[in-house]
């Protein structure tokens, strides 16, 4: 088992231990033959490549002449998903996770405590990880320290993972053209993919937004593993509501202080803006390239608004998911009535800073931003 940037059982997480577990237990993924495998692997790579193309002419934001830094692009399994991303929260939870262990050394016997409760706590995270291995069919890593296994753009950028088990359970599912259905899916990695690569700012600003976040955390340690145990709980078929019947809060809920909340509204506002333009990308490129997006669209969306089963639901809200989803619907809705009012160049002006991000109410007002944006710069 390769180790996940360095000792893996130091602090409040043996992440090792979470690696393990999470592959131990995520399902096993649809039957394929090993030529079977290979072809979805070589197809996948050849959709990445063509979808950057794609997505730079659709966007056009990528200036003519200008080729911005590469980051690799990586076809994995499930494992492969999952150290991936236990690379990824140990990178972005560190400064938390030290926050919270000098709080926990003050305690008499938090030696002998803390080398248990990081087992514990790296089980637990390792059962929350198989089960989001399983539904995550691609994403653009922002934060994604590279590993013996697992390479990552220079300087710190970032990779892009499709996730194969899983693109092909879902076109299985769907019913829907396996070609068509691959390419759809990069089209949507690669738009984030464009993003971060051709706005370099951006990764700095969200890595500052998301530690100034963390930094204002002040949570009990044993609250916060609480929390990770309620849901590997949940994972087993435990109660997922509160004493009253209602739903346990969210992680991102638990760690939200008053001093947070404007911070949030900000981190909100951007993903909404990046998995919407994402979205509306995918779907504005693929009537050229993609033959059947409409059935795809349809179907896709349909399986989204249906979810699975009510443990899916009551997971998808302790981990926050429910607020994922909503951030694709409302984010595209802000991208298409902007670019439907001052078209795509007009649109573009949203990546000139953070200061021209939208902001939360924004999202849901994007007259709003248009004035802000254009009339105050065209005026």
């Amino acid at each position: 088992m390769t180790s996940i940037g360095g000792a893996g059982t130091s602090g409040m997480v043996d992440w090792n231990l979470a690696v393990a577990t999470a592959t131990r237990l995520v399902r096993p993924g649809p039957e394929v033959s090993r030529d079977e495998a290979r072809a979805v692997v070589a197809e996948l790579r050849r959709h990445a490549k063509a979808s950057e193309e794609h997505v730079r002419a659709y966007t056009r934001m990528v200036p003519e002449g200008h080729e911005p830094p590469d980051t690799p692009v990586l076809v994995v399994d499930r494992a492969g998903w999952i150290k991936a991303n236990v690379a990824g929260f140990r990178e972005l939870l560190t400064p938390l996770l030290g926050k919270m262990q000098e709080r926990r050394s003050a305690v008499p016997g938090s030696a002998v405590l803390g080398a248990v409760g990081g087992k514990v706590t790296g089980v637990e995270l390792g059962m929350l990880l198989s089960f989001l291995a399983s539904r995550i069919l691609g994403q653009y890593e922002t934060f994604a320290p590279a590993t013996r296994d697992l390479p990552a753009g220079a300087n710190g950028a970032g990779r892009l993972l499709l996730v194969a088990p899983n693109i092909v359970h879902v076109e299985r599912e769907l019913e829907v053209s396996p070609h068509d259905f691959r390419l759809w899916v990069c089209l949507h990695e690669e738009t984030h993919r464009t993003q971060f690569t051709a706005v370099p700012w951006l990764r700095d600003h969200l890595q500052g937004e998301i530690q100034t976040f963390l930094a204002a955390t002040d949570v009990d340690p044993g609250t916060f593993v609480e929390r990770l145990r309620e849901a590997a709980q949940t994972l087993a078929g435990g109660r997922p509501e509160g004493e009253e019947g209602e739903p346990a809060p969210s992680l991102v809920e638990l760690v939200q202080s008053p001093e947070q909340r404007e911070i949030l509204g900000r981190l909100t506002a951007v993903m909404s803006l990046l998995e919407g333009h994402a979205d509306y990308v995918m779907d504005g490129v693929g009537p050229q390239v993609v033959p059947s997006v409409a059935e795809i669209r349809e179907k896709f969306q349909a399986r989204r608004a249906r979810g699975a089963s009510r443990l899916d639901l009551a997971l998808r809200k302790l981990l926050g998911l429910d607020a994922k989803l909503r951030q694709y619907r409302d984010g595209e809705r802000f991208v298409r009535a902007v670019v439907d009012q001052v078209g795509m160049d007009g649109f573009n002006r949203v990546w000139t800073s953070p200061n021209t991000l939208p902001t939360k109410s924004e999202i849901a007002a994007p007259a709003d931003w248009i004035a802000r944006v254009h009339r105050k710069a065209d005026s």
